[in-house]
């Protein structure tokens, strides 16, 4: 009977039960574990010393074979627990590194398969033979297609694992055979022939599949180049002409230019994001660094930058020159706005920067004694630096003009006489 408890008007009302339990816990494998983590997650969904359920696995893996299909249907089918704050990692850390394990099995199998050969019991070297096989491809299939990074011995890395492994399969082919000297045709030739071949799979598959993946990933790659190809195409045709539009209708120092070219600018960047970051520009290119630098001022000032560059990439320039041209391109959006242009050339072992604007203009001499940009953050920087600068005042604007040596770049890797 359900306990009543009385209310109003003395209608009986039944007490609410007891939860049963604590709920269990989702059935997912932990990302630090011994192997696979199956034992944990189930030790937590069900409530059971892990222990306990380790042994069960294994009582049952005698009874045919039927553990290890459990652990591994389970293993197939069992997510992972979600990466926590602490422990963001993606992927799994084993503490037991399992081609190590195996392939140290298949070893000492093999040396049992010897022993048993040589001592006239070719039987049993049977098994024995085919449990090294196994092991053994079992042992560099797990590394090639399991784990994330080589957690070999060192020096032992995973190549050298391979190699060992496949050269181990036909050194212990060739040595039965010498064992068996041509005696009988019966199942432990065929056992040989198989470890030979086996061998010569370790040694050649990882390579293959190596090449099989770089093929995958270079046609994905060219699927991908393809899609952005047209559709940089197609908003070439509309989008970035009508920005472009914009821009040369409103002008330069207009609030809908400014917005339509930064609009532009980020279409482009993200359109051309893989070749923008490609090997070949890695390294700090001075008229990368400008360009990024009047994407900035174009937001906050009036002005819009016309940046041409001449000969080489300028690479390996001291970072005065940077400084000094960004400095430049500064004073000219503030000072003049409108149209400025950049001019970087690099040739014969130096490097010049020309920044031009449309200003009123001015003289550096006729400046008070307290303004100091100019002189120190262009000027004085760049013969701190070992270079030159000049500004100098025309009918149209301000020109400022800094030039610098540096060391040409020996791409070969060969040292200058």
């Amino acid at each position: 009977m359900t306990p009543t408890a009385s209310v109003a008007g003395g209608a009986p009302r039944p007490e609410p039960r007891a939860p049963l339990g604590r709920p269990r816990a989702p059935l997912a494998r932990p990302r630090d574990c011994v192997i696979g983590g199956v034992s944990v997650a189930v030790a937590d969904h069900l409530g059971w010393p892990v222990a306990a359920v380790r042994w069960i696995f294994a009582g049952s893996s005698l009874l045919g074979g039927a553990g290890v299909l459990l652990y591994l249907w389970l293993w197939a089918l069992t997510t992972l627990r979600p990466a926590s704050a602490d422990d963001p990692a993606e992927g799994v850390r084993r503490r037991v590194h399992v081609p190590w394990v195996l392939g140290v099995a298949g070893a000492v199998s093999g040396v049992v398969t010897v022993v048993l050969v040589a001592s006239g019991a070719g039987g049993s070297g049977v098994g024995a033979l085919a449990a090294t096989i196994l092991l053994i491809v079992a042992a560099v299939s797990w590394d090639q297609l399991v784990e994330d990074d080589s957690m070999m011995p060192a020096p032992l890395t995973a190549t050298a694992f391979r190699l060992t492994a496949g050269a181990f399969l036909v050194g212990l082919a060739l040595l039965l055979g010498v064992l068996q000297n041509g005696a009988g045709t019966g199942p432990l030739w065929l056992g040989i022939v198989a470890a030979a071949f086996a061998g010569a799979a370790v040694l050649v598959a990882p390579w293959a599949l190596r090449l099989w993946r770089e093929l995958i990933a270079e046609r994905t790659a060219r699927i991908k180049e393809e899609q952005r190809a047209e559709m940089a195409a197609h908003l070439h045709d509309s989008v970035l002409q009508t920005l472009a539009l914009i821009q040369n209708r409103a002008g330069a120092a207009s609030e809908v230019g400014r917005i339509a070219r930064a609009q532009e600018r980020e279409l482009r960047d993200w359109l051309y994001a893989d070749a923008a970051h490609s090997p070949e520009r890695d390294e700090a290119d001075l008229a990368a660094e400008l360009h990024a630098a009047a994407a900035a001022l174009e937001v906050d000032h009036a002005v819009h930058f016309d940046i041409v560059t001449v000969g080489e990439p300028v690479r390996g320039a001291p970072p005065e020159l940077a400084a000094a041209a960004r400095e430049a391109m500064l004073n000219a959006a503030r000072h003049a706005g409108g149209e400025v242009s950049v001019y970087v050339e690099s040739a014969s072992g130096s490097a010049d920067v020309f920044v031009r604007d449309r200003g009123p203009g001015f003289d550096v001499e006729a400046l008070p004694e307290g303004r100091l940009g100019v002189r120190e953050s262009i000027i004085g920087r760049m013969r701190r630096a070992g270079g030159r600068a000049t500004v100098t005042r025309r009918p149209t604007g301000t020109e400022v003009h800094l030039g610098i040596e540096i060391q040409p770049s020996d791409d070969s890797g060969s040292e200058t006489p």
